[in-house]
């Protein structure tokens, strides 16, 4: 397990990092929360390839010089992508045509125009592709969509038993990952238990409260 997972990890469960946690690119200390790059030269994941288990192997902690150097207009040369900290909800958007079959789910477009669709799960995250006329008539439909960038940010849904509660967020995939520990860490028996719906449900709370956008879906 890399560094930028294992910290995503702790973070989700409360942990405390017991050494200084550092910059995956320069090896200076990093504060409590940071960036995180994503290293676009790392093997791509496809449907043929996914199954379960860790992912985000190849995110990296940065400290706030670094974030600076390889951002999205920066020195990355197309090697280190920075993740964006935008977390924009979304007006109501209609998945049904992504067949997801749980209610939390993330989706990733890739650089090379696909969409993976990976699922929380006790074991890690399971991985499927979606259609690309899917996703295009998503995107028709929800135009901010068409904006995500690919790899570092994903459209994360989550929808409650019954429907009593939907919600739609475009943010960083070190979020949704960091999510992904949270379901991991907490899962018990085969439902999940009350703990893991808990700590999801608080997830999304900070995320209302820390909102700096909020997207309708009119063009």
């Amino acid at each position: 397990m890399t560094g930028g997972l294992q910290r995503l990890v702790d973070r989700a469960a409360g942990h405390r990092a017991t050494a200084v946690d550092r910059c995956g690119l320069c090896a200076d200390p990093v504060a409590g929360r940071h960036r995180h790059v994503l290293d676009a030269r790392g093997a791509p994941v496809s449907a043929d390839t996914a199954g379960t288990g860790p992912d985000a192997a190849g995110l990296r902690c940065v400290c706030v010089p670094c974030a600076l150097l390889f951002g999205p207009d920066g020195a990355g040369g197309g090697h280190y992508d920075l993740i964006p900290e935008r977390r924009t909800r979304l007006a109501d958007v209609s998945t049904e045509r992504l067949r997801a079959p749980v209610g939390l789910a993330f989706f990733v477009k890739q650089s090379d125009a696909t969409v993976l669709a990976h699922y929380p799960s006790p074991m890690g995250t399971t991985r499927a592709e979606v259609t690309g006329a899917d996703w295009a008539e998503l995107e028709t439909r929800s135009p901010a969509l068409a904006g995500m960038r690919p790899r570092v940010e994903a459209l994360l849904v989550w929808s409650t038993v019954g429907g009593a509660r939907r919600e739609h967020w475009i943010l960083g995939i070190d979020e949704c990952f960091r999510l992904a520990a949270l379901v991991r860490r907490n899962w018990s028996g085969m439902s999940g238990g009350t703990a893991v719906w808990r700590a999801v449900a608080g997830f999304f709370e900070d995320l209302r409260k820390s909102t700096d956008t909020f997207a309708t879906n009119r063009r």
